[in-house]
């Protein structure tokens, strides 16, 4: 309960200060709209952010099960094979360690601007690979080496070590690493917008940027809130998932 109730009163306490704020020094609204302006531009554009809200969250997803899938798939590859490992680990690093600002003109122009949705699935899929990669890798390496042996000493087959060791052994490994790829695949198709710049985007970031030419800032805040929101979603759904699978295991 307090999980719930606590920062529901802090959000509650920050919003009431915020409100009083704006109205008694009368703050202009192009600098600092009020929480109650920008709950009414939210209310009154519901369809349209709805649509938006659509399309970004289908991008993330996207990226997120492409992101899990390679991420895995490289993952066991690594565990097998060591010079699998030593010869792409560096290039998922570089991946990593490099802004995706920086590449996003450059997939967008590779991809073409008529495909803007396929350049987002890519971007987003470039910052939240790596973190299941990683993740995903540390679990199938914490095998306990006894059971291992166990498993060699009974003559167990690839797929039957893969399905009763590696696999419920690196589980939770990969679960929290969802918690922080579901984030970055969502910035990543956020920031793939913003680069893009064009009304073909038809997500929030491009509504925010909309609002933002426009001087309309609580609808930028509304599309900011509206992010927020979805950021809040997938994390604390691939917790909830997260808690689950550990009850279920113990």
């Amino acid at each position: 309960m307090k999980r719930v109730l606590l920062p529901a009163l802090a959000l509650f306490a920050v919003l009431s200060f915020w409100q009083y704020y704006v109205v008694a020094y009368d703050v202009p609204k192009f600098v600092l709209p009020t929480p109650t302006a920008i709950w009414q531009a939210l209310v009154n554009d519901m369809p349209l952010w709805g649509e938006a809200a659509l399309s970004t969250l289908e991008v993330t997803l996207l990226a997120l099960i492409a992101a899990t899938i390679s991420g895995v798939l490289f993952a066991l590859g690594f565990s097998l094979s060591r010079t699998f490992e030593a010869t792409l680990y560096p290039f998922a690093v570089v991946l990593q360690v490099t802004p995706v600002i920086a590449v996003a003109p450059l997939v967008l122009i590779w991809v073409g601007i008529d495909n803007v949705e396929r350049a987002q699935v890519i971007i987003a899929w470039l910052v939240a690979f790596f973190p299941i990669l990683a993740n995903m890798s540390a679990g199938l390496k914490s095998v306990d080496a006894n059971l291992s042996e166990l498993f060699t000493l009974y003559g167990a087959t690839p797929l039957q070590r893969f399905r009763l060791l590696l696999w419920p052994t690196a589980l939770p490994y990969l679960l929290a690493s969802l918690k922080i790829s579901g984030g970055l695949a969502l910035i990543g198709g956020v920031v793939a917008e913003f680069v893009a710049g064009s009304g073909t985007a038809t997500g929030l970031a491009w509504r925010i940027i909309e609002a933002g030419n426009r001087l309309q800032i609580e609808k930028m805040f509304a599309g900011l809130m509206m992010l927020s929101a979805m950021g809040l979603v997938i994390f604390y759904g691939f917790s909830a998932i997260e808690r689950l699978v550990v009850r279920h295991r113990t």
